[in-house]
């Protein structure tokens, strides 16, 4: 009888908590509901109380956090040097990084980790004195969107990301050397000092080939993307600064030329799909 009474407890004390932990998730759902609510009323102060409450009441819930990170990163301004804007850039991290901790395929969490980290990198300015801490960040984007192709390796916006980061890293150093010689930004090259073109070549032409061909495997999962044809075209008209000779200038300025272009009819392309898109009808 007395084992039966306990039994009986037990059993009580098991729906008792399965009841509870019921209504928690319940809370917590209706939490992340009201949060997204918020969020979308850019509300984004109310809309972190209600994601925080939601992932108190239910921890294990991947989509509160992520809601949360990304509430954290709406309000965060590339640049400005406060503790409250430093703090949501953080804050962001963190729980970005919770979720990746949890799972490490969740693009959304890596795409938003490497998207932070290259926005962090172009607000240091690219000066001597902030170039490790700025072409550290870059470092960590790329990190993350390799992941990103790891796991899906179509995606055009990580190849894209991936070719203007090499831009973002070649991009001072050629202007640093062109100011040296006295050559404005319009001026014609190739770079006048042989020396200082070879030890270009030695140091960078390896990245920026890289850059190229990253965005070339962008532009082969999207023939039409011209965002990632301007940036081929600005690696290749300035890789014709180093070029070694005259024929291999003019070839570069060619392509480059092509690609601007390319980029315009794109434009064109797309702007027609869209219009046909709002009108009803159907591109053959």
């Amino acid at each position: 009888m007395l084992r039966t009474s306990k039994t009986a407890l037990a059993l009580a004390a098991g729906v008792l908590f399965l009841f509870g932990t019921g209504c928690e998730k319940l809370k917590s759902r209706d939490n992340l509901n009201k949060g997204v609510a918020a969020f979308k009323g850019a509300k984004y102060s109310d809309s972190v109380t209600f994601f925080k409450e939601a992932i108190r009441l239910d921890p294990a819930n991947p989509n509160a956090r992520l809601y949360l990170a990304t509430a954290y990163m709406v309000q965060w301004i590339p640049g400005a040097d406060s503790p409250e804007n430093n703090d949501f850039a953080k804050n962001a991290r963190d729980q970005f990084t919770e979720v990746y901790k949890k799972d490490s395929k969740n693009t959304t969490a890596i795409a938003s980790l490497a998207s932070l980290a290259f926005n962090e990198g172009k607000a240091i300015p690219a000066d001597e004195k902030n170039r490790e801490a700025r072409l550290g960040r870059f470092d960590e984007a790329k990190d993350w969107y390799t992941k990103l192709l790891e796991i899906d390796s179509k995606d055009k916006t990580a190849y894209y990301s991936l070719g203007v980061i090499v831009w973002e890293k070649w991009y001072p150093v050629l202007m640093n050397a062109r100011a040296k010689m006295s050559m404005k930004p319009e001026d014609q090259g190739p770079l006048k000092d042989k020396k200082v073109r070879e030890q270009l070549r030695t140091d960078y032409l390896p990245l920026v080939n890289d850059g190229i061909a990253k965005l070339e495997k962008a532009l082969e999962v999207d023939p039409l993307y011209d965002d990632a044809m301007a940036y081929l075209n600005l690696l290749h008209r300035e890789r014709a600064d180093i070029a070694e000779t005259p024929e291999e200038f003019k070839k570069e300025i060619e392509t480059a030329d092509g690609l601007v272009t390319q980029a315009l009819n794109a434009r064109k392309v797309k702007n027609e799909k869209a219009n046909q898109a709002g009108q009803g009808i159907v591109a053959k």
